[in-house]
């Protein structure tokens, strides 16, 4: 049975009188995962039709019998509805009651038919049969051995779920995160979280340190107990690289810290002293490190080093190549005549160890890097090539007719084998040349992991470009070591005919250099559609998407459109224009399954984006791909990314968001036919050089902004690059510098 608190008031009596409700859950039409809140629809007991009820109903199921205590209300938009204070969860008592149970999704393996089939065999004794004599489930028509026994362990893992769900609401915290609790910890949740609740803070996805100490203080923790401080601490170093920030100084993390626990700074101080101390923290001079980011820092800046100056080199041929005579070659073999920048870029690449080339779309970065392989391969060398994502890495090995992989692929990631890269400096890789695209999206982290690999004497060519958003995670690495001048680097600023057509790559390279984009009647490939008002603007964005753009380009709305938003939040921001276009898109309709998971529905044919780093699936924050299948039966959803198919549990959708309309930043390493992109003051926070920059380069073939020529003017005066503490920089500088180099 699970309760929640009814609120009272200073004389401990009950504030405003309640009425009750009783009656079976026909329906969850919203659910939120985060607070609980839900609405549902209620057939009250004895009556045929159904109300709304509204609240924190966190762990009700449909088919389950409730008693409910609240208070009836008009909402001006929805109507009548019962809104919940208390409530108290029966397990249903009717024949359609278990059948909506059982088939509302809460057990794997039991889907609306299969639980049809067991309620029709079993009758009201349906769960005492699953709870008692599960061996009887061979007796329903389709249940064999192996999804007998899947049912089962659902249902234990169903109740041990309902347990932590009744303790955490005994504790005033949202029960929708216990799966993802009993995910982790499995028997021993309920003995972690009352021992140790700054570890659900690591170690759950969606938890952060106020959830964890909301736990804590319940369960009676001191405000300026040292574990709690120490966690907060942590928890505040943790925000700021969430930020970028490879370090923080001491102030910086001091004035975070007492920000998020409301303690004085002479309570936090030596609890941070203390985890530097216990080597929970490095601190360096000012500059206090979460240990993984001072070692990748340090490591990033030797490994350079010792690649720059190894005895070996494997492309030692190169140094005696007559270069007038290699070029001619490339000349008769290639489309395009190189120009003397280009040409540089490529001698500099084969003949120097680590390198650069940075620039702008329509510069020429491919025809550089289609160059060297074909050079490579004319000697008989062999090159690598990578890239952060798998929408880059595909991009690449078109643009240069040969395989490239992720990084992660690359140094053959596998979370299960300890050390999990399974290439590193005892197991390097195999080439004479390593070239990595889109390098401004690697973080500091991923680039210490590729350049253990990179075995001894071979070069290594760093592209992309440096005007772009940076990494999603810590680093400016990209920007770092352009600004040390420790590593050569060629910069491309001149755009070639072919692409001077192109207003997109025009537009881009104005707005890169501080002049607003032009806008002209007879462009093919760059609009604008003013607007100043939000709702008119959204609006816009929808008509364009579904209708406009596919009627007079003949692009296909669902393949090849892309909606990139400034910000999350607001009209126009991805959060509304997802729902929005998702039911202009992909609306519901007959024989296409959909799935609920808290306030998202998840249809077959959507498109989403995965969120978060799964490294067990090998999906990736800021992967994109679209739903193939659902399985009501199996609950569980189906995802093609790029042709490779990944399954999720239902307890997994946490995972997955839409991707109508994604975040400028989520967009990095992707390219897209057509990009449509909203732009008006309210974004102002988040209106910046790069960003926009960011954005019009996505598009390959259309750009439409949507929104006024003044929040396009913010975006373009707007030059302020945040600035990210990191030391690769001065690491690299002192280097060379005890090297004499």
């Amino acid at each position: 049975m699970a309760t929640n608190a009814q609120p009272q008031n200073p004389n401990g009596e009950y504030a405003i009188p309640l009425q009750s409700l009783e009656g079976t859950v026909e329906r969850l039409t919203y659910h939120n995962e985060d607070t609980g809140y839900t609405v549902a629809r209620l057939v009250p007991k004895g009556k045929a039709y159904e109300v709304t009820v509204v609240g924190n109903l966190a762990g009700v199921n449909v088919g389950e019998s409730v008693h409910l205590r609240g208070q009836w209300s008009t909402h001006p938009q929805y109507g009548r509805q019962f809104e919940v204070r208390h409530y108290t969860v029966q397990l249903p008592a009717t024949i359609e009651g278990l059948r909506k149970y059982l088939g509302s999704g809460m057990i794997k393996g039991v889907g609306p038919v299969t639980a049809g089939r067991i309620v029709d065999t079993f009758g009201l004794e349906t769960l005492e049969v699953i709870e008692g004599q599960p061996e009887r489930l061979h007796e329903v028509q389709g249940i064999a051995e192996k999804r007998a026994n899947m049912i089962v362990t659902a249902w234990e893992r169903q109740k041990q779920v309902k347990e932590i769900m009744l303790f955490l609401q005994a504790h005033n915290v949202s029960t929708g995160l216990a799966v993802r609790i009993y995910r982790q910890y499995g028997d021993d949740s309920i003995a972690v979280v009352r021992s140790e609740p700054y570890r659900l803070a690591k170690d759950v996805y969606g938890i952060g340190f106020k959830t964890a100490d909301k736990i804590a203080r319940n369960l009676g923790l001191a405000l300026d107990a040292p574990a709690r401080i120490q966690a907060g601490v942590l928890y505040a170093l943790s925000s700021l690289c969430d930020q970028g920030h490879c370090f923080a100084t001491r102030e910086q993390l001091l004035t975070q810290a007492t920000e998020i626990l409301e303690a004085s700074e002479e309570t936090c101080r030596p609890q941070l002293e203390g985890l530097i101390a216990q080597n929970e923290l490095l601190a360096e001079d000012d500059a206090v490190y979460l240990p993984p980011f001072l070692y990748a820092e340090q490591g990033v800046a030797n490994k350079l080093l010792r690649l720059q100056s190894a005895p070996r080199d494997r492309l030692g041929v190169f140094q005696a190549v007559d270069w007038a005579t290699a070029f001619g070659w490339l000349d008769t073999h290639g489309s395009i005549r190189l120009t003397e920048q280009q040409q540089a870029a490529i001698r500099m690449a084969l003949t120097q160890r680590v390198t650069i080339v940075t620039g702008g779309p329509g510069t020429g970065k491919s025809t550089i890097t289609g160059s060297i392989i074909r050079l490579l391969k004319a000697k008989g060398r062999s090159a690598l090539l990578a890239a952060p994502t798998g929408r880059a890495a595909k991009r690449l090995s078109e643009s240069c007719g040969v395989e490239a992989k992720t990084i992660h692929r690359l140094l053959e990631f596998k979370p299960m084998a300890g050390s999990q890269f399974q290439r590193d400096r005892e197991n390097p890789l195999e080439a004479d040349l390593i070239i990595v695209d889109e390098v401004s999206m690697v973080d500091i982290l991923l680039m210490n992991h590729l350049l253990s690999a990179a075995p001894e004497g071979c070069h290594l060519l760093l592209v992309g470009d440096v005007d772009q958003l940076p990494s999603v995670g810590p680093g400016n690495v990209l920007r770092d070591l352009i600004a040390s001048e420790a590593v050569p680097v060629t910069r491309l600023e001149t755009i070639f005919r072919q692409a001077e057509d192109s207003f997109i790559i025009v537009n881009a390279h104005r707005i890169n250099q501080g002049q607003m984009p032009i806008f002209q009647r007879d462009s093919r490939d760059f609009f604008l559609f003013a607007e100043q008002d939000a709702e008119k603007a959204a609006d816009w964005v929808l008509d364009l998407v579904a209708r406009r753009i596919p009627e007079r380009f003949g692009f296909d709305a669902h393949q090849d459109i892309q909606v990139l938003c400034p910000m999350h939040r607001g009209t126009v921001g991805v959060g509304a224009l997802n729902e929005r276009l998702q039911e202009a898109l992909n609306p519901p309709a007959a024989g296409k399954a959909e799935r609920q998971h808290g306030s998202r529905t998840f249809r077959q044919g959507d498109r989403v984006m995965q969120i978060r780093n799964d490294y067990d699936r090998q999906v990736f924050n800021g992967d994109m791909g679209r739903v193939r299948h659902v399985d009501l039966e199996e609950q569980a959803i189906v995802v093609s990314f790029d042709g490779r198919d990944v399954a999720y549990e239902v307890a997994q959708l946490d995972e997955l968001v839409h991707a109508y309309a994604v975040s400028i930043h989520k967009s990095q390493g992707s390219e897209f036919p057509v990009v449509v992109m909203p732009l008006l003051p309210q974004h102002y926070m988040m209106l910046q050089r790069n960003l926009l920059y960011t954005g019009v380069t996505r598009a390959r073939q259309l750009v439409v902004l949507v929104g006024s020529k003044k929040a396009i003017a913010m975006a373009v005066r707007n030059n302020r690059i945040s600035q990210r503490n990191t030391r690769l920089a001065a690491r690299l500088n002192a280097a060379h510098a005890a090297t004499g180099r």
